[in-house]
Parts: C-alpha cells; sequence; structure tokens
C-alpha cells in the first residue's frame, strides 16, 4: 500500500508542478520530464499492439484478401471525390504527425483525406526473392518477420517507423546502398490508385514511365497501395571494422576507397569534427569470434555514434560481431544523436539499465506533443538535413557544411545512383558514386539563422549537381528547385493522368516558400 501511496504523491506533486510552471514551459525547458513519464511508455504501448498485430495478420494469412477490398475502398473513395466535383486537392488520410519528417503538413487540414488503412507484409516469395507489402509496413515490421526467416532487404533504412511508403514517395538510403542503389532502386514493381480512381501496376517494363516517376515525387501522382521489393539471402552476424582516420584529405580518401569496394556489405563513416572521422566497413557473415560478439542493439549497451567515438578517443581500431537486426537498428536506440538534446542523460549506465528497454520514444508522438513554440525554436535553432552529392565532391562539401551549420557528428553514408529517368539521376548518362551528408543537431556557427545558412547550403548542393532530401526543411524557391530536380517526365505525367487538379505539385507540397 504503501509504494502506491508514494507514486500517487510523486504524481500530484507533479501535476501541481506543471500546474504552477506551465504545460508549454515543462514541455520545453524541462522535456526529459514529460518524455520519460509519459512518452516513452506510450511508445513501448505502440510498438507491442503493431508488432504483435503484424505477426498474427501474417500468420493467418488473410492479408491479402483484406488488401483487395481495402484497395477497392480507396477507389470508391477517389472516385466520389470526381463526383463531388473535385474542389480541392487529395492527400492520404493519415495524420501528419505520424510521418518521421519533422516537417508539420498543414495541407492536411485542407485537402481531401483519402483514408489508406494499408499496412500489411502481403507476400514472401523466396523464389522470386520478392516481398510484397503495403505503403505503411515499418522497416521495424520488415527486419522482424524476414530476418527470422534468413532473408533481408538489400537497402534497409535505419529507423524503425520509417515506412515502405515513405521510403517509396521520398526516399531511403543505408550503408549497403554503395552496391545496391536508393531504397527505389530495390524496388520492382508500384501498385496505385490514381486521380482518376483507377487501379495501375508499374514496372521497368510495363507502365516504365510511372514506375521512373513516383520515386521522390511525395504522393502527387496518385496513392500507393503495394510495392514488390527485392529481397536477398541474410546471414546471422555483421563482420564491423572500425578505423579512426585523422585529416580531412585522409578521411576523404579513405570513405571513397572503401565505397568503391564492392566486397564490402556496408560502409559508413561518422565524422565527429573537421578532421576526425571513424569508417566502419561490414560484411555478412554466419562465423563469429565469440569473444568480439558485441549484440549493441540491447537496451542496457551503450548508444552506438558513442561506443564508436571511443574508437576514435583511444586511438585503436576494432574489429566485432554484431547480430544483423542490431546492426540494421544500429542507430535507433538514440535516433542517431538526437535523443541527446531531448533526454541529456540517456546514455547514462543507470538509465540505460533501468529505462533503456523503452527507448527511443516515438518519433510521431515527439512531433505531437511537440508544439507551436518548441517546433519554432527547433526550426531555428535546430538541423535536421541529409544532402546528398557527388563523391568526388566530399571535400568541399564538408567544408561548406562545417563554415554554414558546423553540426556534429556528420552521418556519411554511400550510394550507387544509376543513369535512370526521374527526379533524380547523375549529371551525365553514367552511373556514379554519391555521398549522403547527414547533419542533425544544433549547429554551432556564430549568428545562425536558418533560412539563409540554409540556403546557402542548398546554393551549394545545386551547384555539384545534389539532391536534398525532401523529408526535410526546403527553403529554395520555385525555380530553384526545378533546377535541382528533373522535372521533365515528372511534369509530363501529371498533365497525362490528371494530377493538376488531383494532387499539389510537390514543390508546393514541402518546400517552406510555397507553404508560408
Amino acid at each position: 500500500m504503501e509504494p502506491a501511496v508514494s507514486l500517487a504523491v510523486c504524481a500530484l506533486l507533479f501535476l501541481l508542478w506543471i500546474r504552477v510552471k506551465g504545460l508549454e514551459f515543462v514541455l520545453i525547458h524541462q522535456r526529459w520530464v514529460f518524455v520519460c513519464l509519459f512518452l516513452l511508455p506510450l511508445s513501448l504501448i505502440f510498438d507491442i499492439y503493431y508488432y504483435v498485430r503484424a505477426w498474427v495478420v501474417f500468420k493467418l494469412s488473410s492479408a491479402p484478401r483484406l488488401h483487395e477490398q481495402r484497395v477497392r475502398d480507396i477507389q470508391k473513395q477517389v472516385r466520389e471525390w470526381k463526383e463531388q466535383g473535385s474542389k480541392t486537392f487529395m492527400c492520404t488520410g493519415r495524420p501528419g504527425w505520424l510521418t518521421v519528417s519533422l516537417r508539420v503538413g498543414k495541407y492536411k487540414k485542407t485537402h481531401k483525406n483519402i483514408m489508406i488503412n494499408l499496412m500489411d507484409i502481403l507476400e514472401v516469395d523466396t523464389k522470386k526473392q520478392i516481398v510484397r507489402v503495403e505503403p505503411l509496413v515499418t522497416m521495424g515490421q520488415v527486419t522482424a518477420l524476414l530476418t527470422s526467416i534468413g532473408w533481408t532487404l538489400p537497402v534497409l533504412p535505419e529507423l524503425d517507423d520509417l515506412t515502405v511508403g515513405g521510403l517509396i514517395m521520398g526516399t531511403g538510403i543505408e550503408s549497403s546502398s554503395h552496391k545496391y542503389g536508393l531504397f527505389q532502386h530495390i524496388c520492382t514493381a508500384y501498385e496505385l490508385v490514381l486521380a482518376d480512381g483507377s487501379f495501375v501496376r508499374c514496372t521497368p517494363s510495363e507502365n516504365s514511365d510511372l514506375f521512373y516517376a513516383v520515386p521522390w515525387s511525395c504522393g502527387t501522382l496518385g496513392f500507393l497501395v503495394a510495392a514488390e521489393i527485392r529481397i536477398i539471402p541474410a546471414k546471422k552476424y555483421v563482420k564491423l571494422r572500425f578505423e579512426p582516420v585523422y585529416g580531412l584529405e585522409a578521411i576523404c580518401d579513405k570513405f571513397t576507397r572503401e565505397s568503391q569496394r564492392l566486397e564490402n556489405h556496408f560502409v559508413e563513416g561518422l565524422l565527429y569534427s573537421l578532421d576526425e572521422a571513424v569508417i566502419m566497413t561490414g560484411v555478412m557473415t554466419d562465423d563469429i569470434e565469440p569473444s568480439k560478439l558485441n549484440s549493441i542493439g540491447n537496451y542496457y549497451k551503450p548508444w552506438f555514434f558513442k561506443h564508436v567515438e571511443n574508437y576514435l578517443k583511444t586511438h585503436r581500431e576494432g574489429l566485432e560481431y554484431v547480430p544483423l537486426r542490431h546492426y540494421y537498428h544500429r542507430h535507433t536506440r538514440s535516433i542517431f544523436w538526437e535523443l541527446q538534446d531531448i533526454i541529456p542523460f540517456g546514455n547514462n549506465p543507470i538509465f540505460r539499465y533501468l529505462f533503456g528497454w523503452m527507448v527511443p520514444p516515438k518519433i510521431s508522438l515527439l512531433k505531437l506533443t511537440q508544439g507551436e513554440t518548441l517546433r519554432k525554436l527547433y526550426e531555428q535553432h535546430h538541423v535536421v538535413q541529409d544532402m546528398l552529392v557527388p563523391m568526388k565532391c566530399l571535400p568541399q562539401a564538408l567544408q561548406t557544411f562545417h563554415s554554414d551549420i558546423h553540426v556534429y557528428p556528420i552521418w556519411l553514408c554511400p550510394f550507387i545512383l544509376p543513369s535512370q529517368p526521374g527526379l533524380v539521376h547523375p549529371k551525365g548518362d553514367e552511373t556514379e558514386l554519391y555521398v549522403d551528408i547527414g547533419a542533425y543537431g544544433e549547429p554551432r556557427v556564430k549568428h545562425f539563422e536558418a533560412r539563409s545558412c540554409m540556403r546557402q547550403l542548398e546554393k551549394f548542393v545545386r551547384s555539384v549537381h545534389g539532391f536534398q532530401m525532401l523529408y526535410a526543411d526546403c527553403y529554395m524557391d520555385r525555380e530553384e528547385f526545378w533546377e535541382m530536380f528533373d522535372g521533365s517526365l515528372y511534369h509530363r505525367l501529371r498533365k497525362q493522368l490528371g494530377c493538376q487538379d488531383a494532387f499539389p505539385e510537390v514543390y508546393d507540397k514541402i518546400c517552406k516558400a510555397a507553404r508560408h
């Protein structure tokens, strides 16, 4: 009885404190209190529910039958919109706070919301080496199922909550992308409901223009209802090598060479300053040295980026064997390094052992409880950006990031970019090696001003024929945007498929200059 009374007294005192200080004050200045007491338990409940649901649905094999029924319902909603006069644009009915993007989608309030309840893995065909999934299937669902039966995706983006639809309509990348390209490049077919309510399937040989135009289109050509994605045999572990490198020239040279070696299954770099980095290379394996096994995904383990930093501080190379699923989600527990700004003591051993099993809070719930004041503070004093530039421009790009925003650590992930039609492709006619430069955190450059600093960075990326990931805040005007992206095929298909009255243009949907 006494513990219950003590808990009740603590809860009462906490509520009184919120009443005195104000909820907004607590959410801004003591956010960790709210996150630890409310969002972590709620996130855990969400995860358990969706994991159990996905497992039951797949075991009962009910997903394919229900899928066809749900697609017909989406077609019905679109046709009803058309019969009612097509008065507003359409968008998915999924709440904006559920997306992983930090951007607030205000268009949800003014557009016709089409409800799309498609969150199941439909089929795994190991003979054809294909998995067929619905658009709201998450990377957490995919790894849980595929690794349990000895398969995996060639490119499996990091965070658990990323959805297949988001990775196709936006983009996705992982440390295997130097072999396989972006997430769109491992997809073999898309199924969509178009602006007139019709259903279409597109592949590289069937409706190929639409197939190549869909990636990066942000849902402005139709509603994705299913996708077929390549799978490859998986092994149990990743043999992971850590090599600290010092000096910008040496870092870029080492990273480029490792990215060109296709015998590396995984290549990744963490840059801790302009002249200090750890380059990691990995290969899948079933054989391990037990003394070097490191299950980095266990809740009590140090955050991965902190673990990697130890190799830099101690000036030593390392070799570890990491369980495959742990490797895929190595940055998930700390949301790369963003969680250190939300829970400053999150990597403390005491916190990890007592509460690490509840980490991380779901990004969607963090967005939902952010509030307008905190959102504006983040917008002005926080950077979350992924810029994709040619590998040959890496030294210049890192110096530009350093001078314009000065955010560390920086994530480096190489990828091969094929010369294919669509919004994103190399400048020439040949496949080219690119690198994703991910900057997440508080800028340490003096007098940082979000709009001017980011426009300066965007200008540099355009100048080297690079691209900006569209989940992030984009400050370009329309002319600059279409200078960065090739809109020729996209605009032709929008006109051909009747999208101009059905969906906003991708620029109007994602760029700040269009939304404000």
